[in-house]
């Protein structure tokens, strides 16, 4: 029998976060703070880069309140592959906006289908780096072939050289050295 997955419990830091807005700001965070929760049950929530983030092996998705909207970041990757779907919504590289003058219900849908969306990127990327450090583990075993370091210029160790002298005769106090003359 498939066990339930276990409920993170909300983080502090997130909830001060969210009660420090106006009701309006306020329910709409919270409204996505559940959506985002009941999405991605396993995500850790947290606050990182200063607003509330949910985790789970990486940074799935981020949520932000603003002045005239609400902040959705997950990633530019997700915004490329739902592109379509976020016509409606002012977007850029890795963010999308959902201004308070406009319903939020709609974006909901969006907002859980962007959370599942992270997941299967995330545990597909989990897959692959578990894959790649089987393989590193058993091409370990073999003896590694380390290329020697190229050297660098005559010239630019001279002059990082002749900078440490005259560094280190000021530090002294001695009178910088006049140029031969012939």
């Amino acid at each position: 029998m498939p066990r339930a997955a276990p409920r993170v419990s909300a983080h502090p830091a997130v909830t001060a976060y969210i009660d420090g807005f106006p009701p309006p700001v306020r329910e709409r965070l919270a409204k996505l703070r559940s959506a985002i929760a009941a999405s991605a049950p396993e995500a850790e929530e947290r606050l990182a880069y200063g607003i509330p983030t949910w985790w789970q092996g990486e940074n799935l998705i981020h949520i932000g309140g603003f002045k005239k909207h609400v902040g959705i970041y997950p990633g530019p990757e997700a915004i490329v592959a739902f592109a379509d779907a976020l016509g409606d919504y002012v977007s850029s590289k890795g963010a999308v906006q959902l201004p308070h003058d406009a319903p939020l219900s709609p974006a909901m849908a969006l907002v859980k289908r962007l959370v599942r969306h992270r997941l299967a990127v995330v545990g597909a990327a989990g897959k692959a780096k578990k894959v790649a450090k089987g393989e590193k583990a058993a091409a370990g075993k073999a003896k590694k072939v380390v290329p020697a370091k190229k050297a660098a210029p005559v010239k630019a160790k001279q002059a990082v050289g002749a900078c440490r002298a005259t560094r280190t005769r000021e530090r002294r106090g001695e009178a910088r050295r006049q140029p031969a003359s012939s």
